[in-house]
């Protein structure tokens, strides 16, 4: 990948139904130079399944996003990643060096946090996990409250799109049964009040290029607001994600794409040379594994199940 490669996986992460001229505006590319490289990713691998779900900033109850890892005492990954992938929490699994583990997970409230631990601990043969607590995704920043609730409508559209968020309003309206102009308002009222999340499975391990995490720890007193924008004004589109930690607060954690090790080691240069970090450390990550979790079958059953009235 190139950075013109990245900064377009990035944008369709953040909404997979973007119109390819608008993305072409955003790149100064043609809407045919779009295409092709959405296609070449694809072939290659490092975009899969382009997914619609439910936001989960939607639910009513209060979801704990997590990171965990911790260096694993198993010797068989493919063993290790089926178990782990099991669990209903687990969005993401990527293997570092030194067979360190890194899991991600969507926790329905705090008191799933310690069995899940225990679980960690047991199937993933970490004896001594970290874990920290993150800012939920924000997909839309103007959506503050939420104002009413999903409808059956609103859950089957999102179903219909949860492996294909890029299919056309005619054929959802198709496959529902339901006029354009109404598929085409439902979702649009969707997306403006943060209610679906429209995203892509990337796997930038499908390349030859190097991704990695960076432990950054701040010094005292330093602002962690202002080194988040620092970090992504001058290290984009390098960083994929830089990562508030609630229950550790002197923590930052980046993940970070490059093309070369040479690369990732003038990026960690760079981070060394800022004058907010008491230390910087990396994990290089080879293996990464996306699954489905409890938020995929809760539309499934919402959706599989008798609906009431729609409210329009």
């Amino acid at each position: 990948m190139d950075k013109t490669d990245v900064i377009l996986t990035q944008l369709l992460m953040q909404n997979s139904r973007r119109p390819y001229r608008e993305l072409a505006e955003i790149l100064n590319l043609s809407i045919n130079a779009i295409h092709k490289r959405i296609q070449e990713l694809i072939k290659i691998g490092i975009l899969r399944d382009f997914t619609a779900k439910i936001d989960l900033s939607a639910f009513e109850m209060s979801i704990v996003a997590a990171w965990v890892w911790g260096r694993s005492e198993c010797k068989l990954l493919d063993e290790i990643i089926t178990k782990l992938g099991a669990n209903s929490s687990i969005y993401w699994i990527s293997f570092a060096s030194g067979n360190l583990l890194y899991l991600g997970a969507h926790l329905e409230d705090i008191s799933k946090l310690e069995p899940f631990l225990d679980f960690v601990k047991k199937e993933g043969k970490i004896p001594d996990p970290t874990f920290a607590i993150i800012d939920l995704p924000v997909h839309h920043p103007s959506s503050t409250t939420r104002k009413r609730l999903l409808s059956s409508l609103d859950y089957k559209i999102i179903f219909s799109l949860n492996k294909n968020s890029r299919k056309s309003v005619t054929e959802i309206s198709k496959e529902l049964n339901f006029s354009t102009k109404t598929i085409k308002r439902r979702l649009s009222k969707m997306i403006d009040e943060g209610l679906i999340e429209l995203s892509v499975e990337f796997y930038p391990d499908a390349s030859n290029d190097i991704s990695a995490v960076f432990h950054l720890i701040l010094k005292a007193s330093i602002n962690k607001s202002e080194v988040i924008s620092l970090l992504i004004n001058n290290y984009s589109p390098n960083i994929l994600a830089p990562l508030v930690c609630n229950n550790l607060p002197n923590l930052i954690l980046c993940v970070v794409w490059a093309n070369t090790m040479k690369e990732i080691n003038d990026i960690r240069q760079r981070f060394e040379n800022e004058d907010v970090f008491e230390s910087v450390k990396l994990n290089i990550l080879h293996t990464g594994h996306i699954f489905d979790t409890w938020r995929d079958e809760f539309l499934r059953k919402k959706v599989l199940t008798p609906k009431t009235k729609i409210n329009s």
